[in-house]
């Protein structure tokens, strides 16, 4: 039987602020007591490898969260808001936990979803969705899947009105899709800012792009489809062609 959301406001349990602040807290206390299981892993604990860009540019898979603390440990996360709950007002009240149900023999099991956004501000970023039966456990998760999907985004200045040649926004207009959601990345001049969504300006923040136009097509309240779309745009930047 398929999943249905659950969206009555009593049995919708919002993740305050100190309580993404004590996964992330967390997280990084088990870099204290990491040994690692891969190659990779042991590579970088033994200063072999010393940075997240060698890793991206020679193409290998990152299987340990662990790795990501270690060589980035400011690392910065953000939850996109995927659920929500009836307003005060009428509405929705957007939430960063989406809490399904499934029905069996014993009754309805529930379980909740979250969707993460990791990034050094300089040009490296990922995703991540993290199922469990708590809230805090499906955002630990998910931000440590984010940490192993990471990519390297090639950032520049591609807007004819001005040719700085800094690295506020993309060298050149990209597309991605995902689901019925299809985007479309256009580089701005400096000043302008992030003209998108606000959950669409968490992921270009943490790649480190200040200044980007976004024009998206199809159903994009779904927010997953969304992140993912403008995930794949940014990741496709990385093998086009500059002429640099």
């Amino acid at each position: 039987m398929p999943e249905e959301e659950i969206k009555e406001e009593e049995e919708i349990k919002e993740l305050s602020k100190e309580e993404v602040e004590i996964v992330e807290e967390k997280l990084e206390a088990k870099l204290s007591s990491w040994k690692p299981k891969t190659k990779l892993g042991r590579m970088v604990f033994e200063r072999k490898i010393t940075s997240l860009d060698e890793i991206l540019e020679k193409g290998l898979k990152i299987k340990e969260p662990e790795i990501v603390d270690f060589l980035s440990p400011g690392i910065k996360s953000e939850l996109i808001l995927i659920g929500g709950r009836p307003g005060k007002g009428g509405g929705i009240q957007r939430t960063p936990i989406r809490i399904t149900a499934k029905m069996h023999r014993s009754g309805r099991r529930y379980t909740s979803s979250a969707f993460a956004v990791v990034g050094n501000g300089r040009g490296i970023v990922g995703i991540g969705k993290g199922r469990a039966k708590e809230g805090r456990l499906a955002v630990e998760k998910a931000i440590e899947k984010a940490k192993l999907n990471l990519i390297k985004v090639k950032r520049g200045c591609g807007s004819w009105e001005c040719g700085c040649g800094g690295e506020h926004s993309i060298p050149f207009k990209v597309y991605g899709s995902s689901g019925s959601v299809k985007i479309k990345i256009m580089p701005a001049p400096r000043g302008v800012g992030l003209v998108m969504n606000d959950e669409a300006k968490k992921i270009m923040r943490l790649v480190g792009i200040e200044d980007a136009w976004v024009k998206t097509f199809g159903n994009t309240g779904a927010r997953i489809n969304l992140i993912q779309a403008i995930y794949d745009a940014l990741r496709k930047i990385h093998y086009y062609k500059t002429g640099d």
